[in-house]
Order: structure tokens, then C-alpha cells, then sequence
């Protein structure tokens, strides 16, 4: 899977009426109404903001008043193409008074977020995976400068009879980091748990 690195827009016109394209990286569905929000608010006097939601976990398809099936559902075909995902993708449109049918309307919504996919970055989805380990408070340190000669995220770190990290790497290099972190402490490594 894919996903986008920047915010992306494109326009097309067919006759007479403007498809503004917008797709947006995002990770939830609050993060996505927020941002059509914005488009509303961007521009306030369109006829239609039709809409795909693509998520980890949520997704949805609106075709905001165009005829069912017209609109979101190419929008959505070209992003399942692509095979990208954690994405809103808002095409609005102003109507330039030529009704263009509905075959018309399934064209034009899927070129105008094809035309915005031409000219967006696109990166691969990197599954993430945390682990729970347990160390010493002498070795803290050659934890930490390993995590950071790796790429490994800490992302939480608590003190009691032991130091305990939560630390994010890629899936699939999740085994392999921690092997080294153990062999970097001699062994002293406590694995807590793990869980993507």
C-alpha cells in the first residue's frame, strides 16, 4: 500500500464545469472532516464536495447530491487502483450549466483525483510494531545510542526496579533489532512484550 507524502491538488475542466481535486494524507476520520471542513470553507460556493475516506479501520464514500454511484465510487476505484490508502480525496465541483449524464459525471470525478495522483508523491506503507523491553539503568544509555544508530523510536520510557522502553521499529525488522539490542547488552535484554 501506498500513501501520500504531501497534500495534492489538481483541477480539470469539462464542459464549462471546474473539478477541484484534493487529496489529503490522513489517519482518522476526525483528521478528514476537519479537513473538508476547510474545503467548505476554501470554497464556499461550489454545488458539490464529493468525498472518499480511506483509512486503516474507517472508510466512507459521499456522493454530496450527485447522482449515486457518480461520483465517490470512481473516485474511490481510482485510489483502490493506485492501491492507496490513509487518504481523503475531495473533488469539488462548480456546475458550468451542461449536464454531462451520469456517464459523463463517473469520467470526469475519476480524471480530476487521476489528473491529482499524477502529481502527488506517493510512499510505501511501512508496518510499524512495538516492543516492551525491560533493562538496567546501567545499560540505559547503550540502549538509547543503539535506538539512534538504528532508527528505532523510543516512544515511552518508565523508571522503577528496572528501566522500561517502548520502542517502535519497522515489522520487519522488529526480530532482527532486537537480536542486536540483546547482543549489545550480553544478554541482558528482557522482552517484555510486543504487539503491532
Amino acid at each position: 500500500m501506498l500513501r501520500l507524502a504531501a497534500v495534492v491538488t489538481a483541477e480539470i475542466e469539462i464542459k464549462k464545469s471546474r473539478f477541484i481535486a484534493l487529496l489529503y494524507p490522513v489517519t482518522s476520520r476526525a483528521e478528514a472532516m476537519g479537513r473538508l471542513t476547510e474545503v467548505r470553507q476554501r470554497w464556499p460556493d461550489a454545488r458539490h464536495y464529493c468525498s472518499v475516506l480511506l483509512t486503516e479501520g474507517d472508510s466512507g464514500l459521499d456522493d454530496d447530491g450527485e447522482p449515486s454511484g457518480t461520483a465517490a465510487k470512481p473516485m474511490y476505484s481510482v485510489l483502490m487502483h493506485k492501491d492507496v490508502g490513509n487518504v481523503l480525496a475531495v473533488v469539488v465541483r462548480y456546475f458550468g450549466g451542461i449536464t454531462l449524464g451520469a456517464g459523463g459525471l463517473v469520467r470526469a470525478y475519476a480524471q480530476a483525483v487521476s489528473t491529482a495522483l499524477q502529481q502527488a508523491e506517493l510512499l510505501p506503507v511501512v508496518k510499524m510494531e512495538r516492543h516492551t523491553v525491560s533493562i538496567g539503568f546501567a545499560e540505559e544509555s547503550r540502549v538509547r545510542r543503539f535506538c539512534s544508530e538504528h532508527g528505532v523510536a523510543v516512544l515511552e520510557v518508565s523508571y522503577g526496579e528496572a528501566v522500561v522502553l517502548t520502542l517502535e521499529v519497522p515489522a520487519e525488522q522488529g526480530a532482527s533489532m532486537l537480536a542486536g539490542l540483546n547482543d549489545c547488552l550480553h544478554g541482558a535484554l528482557k522482552v517484555l512484550d510486543d504487539r503491532p
